[in-house]
């Protein structure tokens, strides 16, 4: 246990998120190459990784706030949220198909939710850390702004490998029409495959991509840690239909999700 004393939540957070970070990373190092037929160790390594880290986040937040709830991917859903103040939205380790083939694009999620009338999605601050990349996003990052919009390059539209939008097949076309005909940009749309949220969050705010859309739904550990520092730098977020993302449902489920530059709003958002 690392029980830090006058911690603030997002200390807490960052810490939390950054340790379970070393620890996954630590884990895939003693398990050593994985041959890309052996799909037992493979599951064995992500289902110990995902454990792992479960147990040391949980452990961790229940010492330093004992009072608040934690929904977590790899935890047993409390009834006790439904009525808590305050909740962790934690996933241990987001993106494990990418974790367990050894590349870069997996992600520590940690939000803190709040009940409170006054905010749209309630989210107090959330940390995404990309441990492969030494790269920690939070929602107290300094000078947090969105990378400048290029539009002398096709728009990058970054999107799950295993369940890519509508619009990155049969709307690809029309989103490009739409982009040209507004004067934003006529060099097109193209789509970049990524795995965890955290990441492709941390591929716009990198510059690398512009947009993100997620339409077939998801459950609210991916989501709530990358809206919030998405949010934090300035990025357009919200469902399709331009609603805001809310959370601590039951069941935790979100429906749809865009993330993308403000100037691509329009056009994604509502």
């Amino acid at each position: 246990m690392e029980l830090e004393q006058n911690e603030t939540d997002q200390e807490l957070a960052t810490r939390v998120a950054q340790a379970a970070g070393m620890l996954v990373l630590q884990l895939r190092s003693e398990f050593g190459p994985i041959e890309p037929g052996d799909k037992a160790r493979r599951k064995e390594l992500k289902d110990t990784a995902d454990r792992a880290s479960h147990e040391y986040i949980a452990a961790e937040l229940q010492a330093a706030r004992p009072g608040d709830a934690v929904l977590s991917e790899e935890g047993v859903d409390q009834s006790a949220r439904d009525e808590a103040d305050r909740v962790w939205i934690v996933d241990p380790l987001d993106g494990t198909a990418e974790y367990g083939s050894g590349l870069a694009d997996f992600a520590i999620h940690i939000a803190l939710w709040e009940r409170s009338e006054a905010a749209a999605a309630n989210l107090l601050l959330g940390v995404v850390d990309l441990p492969a990349q030494g790269i920690t996003r939070a929602t107290t990052d300094a000078d947090a702004v969105p990378p400048e919009f290029d539009s002398s390059r096709p728009v990058r539209l970054v999107v799950s490998r295993s369940r890519p939008p509508a619009i990155a097949d049969a709307g690809l076309a029309r989103f490009a029409e739409q982009l040209a005909d507004a004067g934003v940009t006529d060099q097109g749309v193209e789509v970049i495959n990524v795995g965890s949220v955290g990441a492709k969050v941390g591929e716009i705010l990198a510059g690398r991509a512009d947009a993100y859309v997620h339409d077939t739904g998801f459950y609210e550990w991916d989501v709530a840690a990358p809206l919030a520092v998405a949010a934090h730098y300035g990025l357009a977020t919200g469902h399709i239909d331009g609603s805001h993302v809310t959370f601590n449902h039951r069941p935790p489920w979100v429906e749809n999700l865009v993330v993308c530059q403000p100037v691509l709003a329009p056009f994604l958002i509502g």
